[in-house]
């Protein structure tokens, strides 16, 4: 009962409290952003949300737009810097997604919306995560965010979609602000960005490189007829 008609009500209200009281900080970190990133402060991507509807999640930048004399996109280690590597670790670059809350693409507690070319590689039991909201933060992540295997991971938002209580994502809430303050399992050890889903799926062996291109093409396939 909670999950079909209390969530979502709770989740705006949540939402719009958090966005008004938070609001100075927002200012602060917009302009802020604009500085150190020498430009728009926000970044937006294409995510698989409820029923695998795409959304454009927003969230803090947290790498500049840096190029190399060819125009390519420097690496991620390096265009991450300083300012970009506190936003990850405090979890601030986060906070624009209570306007994808408010708007009815997330919830505060489910699973957290994956990257499109990450769903395409998970089996159609693993896709199940996508049969409510994403969230804010979920179980997975108090289980220890990115710091964990993909498996553990999409077999912890499993476990919630199975099992949504109001308690329990109260229980979430609490353990989430706990890791933010703490500031555990932010990245995987010895890396900057998380790997994606089909690139460890190609290096531990267990796909194709003609099927992790296949699954490449179809992301974008998604992302294209999404938008």
């Amino acid at each position: 009962m909670y999950a079909r008609f209390f969530k979502r009500p709770l989740d705006f209200f949540c939402a719009l409290v958090a966005i008004l009281c938070l609001s100075p900080i927002l200012v602060v970190l917009t302009v802020l952003g604009a500085i150190k990133m020498k430009g728009n402060p926000f970044f937006t991507q294409p995510r698989p949300g409820l029923n695998e509807k795409i959304f454009r999640l927003i969230k803090f930048r947290t790498m500049t737009n840096e190029k190399d004399a060819n125009g390519n996109l420097l690496p991620d280690e390096v265009r991450l810097n300083a300012y970009g590597k506190f936003l990850r670790s405090t979890s601030l670059d986060e906070l624009p997604e209570l306007f994808n809350i408010l708007k009815g693409d997330m919830a505060v507690i489910g699973p957290r919306p994956q990257l499109v070319r990450d769903m395409v590689f998970m089996t159609p039991e693993q896709r199940k995560r996508h049969t409510v909201r994403q969230g804010l933060s979920g179980l997975a992540q108090v289980n220890g965010r990115n710091a964990v295997t993909w498996e553990n991971k999409i077999a912890f938002d499993l476990k919630y979609i199975d099992h949504i209580t109001f308690i329990g994502d109260v229980i979430i809430i609490l353990a989430t602000l706990g890791k933010v303050f703490r500031r555990d399992g932010i990245t995987e050890e010895g890396c900057d960005t998380a790997t994606d889903l089909g690139d460890y799926l190609l290096s531990s062996g267990r796909i194709t490189r003609e099927q992790y291109d296949r699954g490449q093409v179809e992301a974008k396939k998604l992302i294209a007829e999404a938008f």
